[in-house]
């Protein structure tokens, strides 16, 4: 009768990401609770300096967040992020992993689509980006107040729709650390 050792007992501890794929998680998952929370908190305030300065802000976060965006995929595609465990996808009924694979394919699309839209959105009102106040940007379109009537809630419905795909990825990870606990968010966490 052959013993079994005591690591054998536990599950094996999920592969981590990289160091560079935890670290533009995160900084991404701050840059984009602050520029929805400034966003919808901007729209709100009547003209004023604070608005204006607000407005600036969003416009340079927003491409800070498409650029580190596309550093993000560029990883990605070079460095393949570490599995699921095998015993959580044979344990997954086929709604989460569809779910799970799903919503990572929409932020990822909404990464670039709401930054996007905001750039195109500024471009038809008539106000060029100027990233920190020295790069200025090109247009993305002419300007055109029928087109900035038609971009603007493109705008605002593709980052609701960022911020409930968000939601939804923290609920999952909380789920996994607090009912499940299997471990999963430590391959975040390293």
């Amino acid at each position: 009768m052959a013993l079994s050792s005591p690591s054998a007992a536990r599950p094996a501890k999920p592969q981590t990401y990289t160091g560079v794929a935890i670290f533009l998680h995160w900084i991404l998952a701050l840059a984009l609770v602050g520029i929805f929370f400034a966003g919808t908190y901007m729209v709100g305030l009547s003209f004023s300096p604070l608005r204006l300065k607000l407005y600036n802000w969003h416009k340079w976060a927003g491409i800070t967040i498409l650029t580190l965006s596309a550093l993000r995929v560029l990883w990605r595609f070079t460095h393949r992020p570490p599995p699921l465990p095998a015993a959580m996808v044979q344990a997954m009924p086929a709604w989460q992993h569809w779910a799970h694979e799903g919503t990572h394919y929409a932020m990822y699309a909404l990464f670039f689509i709401v930054p996007l839209l905001g750039w195109a959105y500024s471009s038809a009102i008539g106000f060029q980006i100027v990233v920190f106040g020295q790069i200025p940007l090109p247009d993305l379109v002419p300007a055109s107040k029928e087109l900035a009537e038609t971009l603007k809630p493109l705008h605002k419905l593709a980052a609701w729709s960022l911020a409930a795909l968000v939601v939804l990825h923290v609920a999952a990870a909380l789920k996994h650390q607090f009912v499940d606990r299997d471990g999963l968010i430590g391959r975040m966490l390293s």
